[in-house]
């Protein structure tokens, strides 16, 4: 690949150049751990030569430390280079679209959903990354019936892949007037961004509808047909985006998701023909499956999926989901090694 990387061939297209420029940085991760496994085998090689030969108890002495130091050594760089050579999901490194959806509880799960937009905001603003809203659909107490956003930055796919499920909600809701605990339900879905080279649009597969915008209850918000409504004909899938003033932009964005949206199907075949032993307990990405609870009454998160529960449910909404984030990835990992 260093070959390659220099060759005036590659260097002359920039797309391959680049391609090539990623593989050679993953495999350069591999190749430099690798030699430090294989040099400390020598050197723990070298220090038992030493135990052996030497009649000087000082030397064997350090000869003994050494052993047990590079035997350590040797076990946890083992386990990184076992961490390293697991198949990379490609769509790690990708952006990626996130849909929030009241699920059961009518006003309070609107108004959870936009606790958990408010959530994924916060933790993009920790990483640095930005956030594009697509596509919102407001109830009338506040909260979102609907809310469509992306996440564009560095890996965020690999930390925000396992959020996709059901998301519940335990606490009294502000129109409760008994002091009753109700339990809502909210669904999300994150897909990773779909490039054009990823999925093959057939504009001829899409019927385009303009309306339009208008706000809660009806109240037109918008003098002008720009919002914009995209069917796909073959799926059925159907996406509207008003947002924005521009006609051209709410098409963009639609598209932008229905792209997200064809590649997700895609990938959801795929999956789907792996052998159930293969598939991952963390990461089948099922909308349907409850995959966590927000218990507000006991200030409690608990994650059903690796059964982690943190007493901290006021942090976790304020967007610090590095704890849950790992622990899902550790075991995705181990259980990704142990197939």
């Amino acid at each position: 690949m260093t070959e390659k990387i220099n060759d005036p061939d590659t260097i002359s297209d920039q797309a391959v150049w680049r391609s090539c420029m990623k593989e050679h940085s993953e495999l350069s991760s591999i190749v430099g751990k690798y030699r430090e496994y294989k040099k400390a085998e020598q050197d723990l090689s070298d220090a038992k030569e030493m135990l052996e030969e030497s009649n000087d108890e000082e030397l064997r002495q350090l000869a003994k430390e050494e052993i047990r130091a590079l035997q350590e050594q040797i076990e946890e760089v083992s386990e990184e280079l076992k961490m390293l050579l697991v198949p990379k999901d490609p769509n790690d490194e990708k952006n990626v679209i996130v849909e929030i959806r009241g699920g059961a509880g009518g006003d309070e799960a609107a108004l959870f959903a936009g606790d958990l937009f408010r959530m994924y905001y916060r933790f993009a603003e920790r990483n640095r990354w930005k956030t594009e809203l697509l596509s919102t659909n407001e109830s009338d107490i506040g909260g979102f019936k609907e809310i469509v956003f992306m996440i564009k930055g560095k890996s965020v796919y690999s930390r925000l892949k396992f959020e996709s499920g059901v998301h519940r909600v335990q606490r009294i809701p502000v129109t409760e007037s008994g002091g009753r605990i109700h339990t809502s339900t909210v669904t999300v879905a994150v897909l990773p961004e779909a490039d054009e080279v990823d999925v093959e649009l057939n504009m001829n597969d899409i019927r385009v509808d303009v309306f339009r915008s208008s706000g809660n209850g009806g109240q037109s918000v918008n003098t002008t047909d720009s919002a914009v409504r995209v069917t796909h004909t073959p799926t059925g899938i159907v996406i509207s985006c008003q947002d924005e003033k521009s006609q051209l932009k709410n098409k963009e964005k639609a598209l932008k998701i229905l792209r997200a949206k064809l590649y997700d199907l895609e990938q959801e075949k795929q999956q789907s023909e792996i052998s159930a032993e293969r598939r991952s307990q963390v990461g089948t990405g099922d909308r349907s499956e409850r995959i966590r609870t927000y218990n507000f009454p006991q200030n409690r998160v608990t994650d059903h999926r690796v059964n982690l529960t943190l007493h901290k449910l006021d942090m976790v909404l304020d967007g610090e989901l590095n704890e849950i984030m790992d622990t899902l990835i550790t075991t995705a990992q181990a259980e990704k090694l142990s197939a």
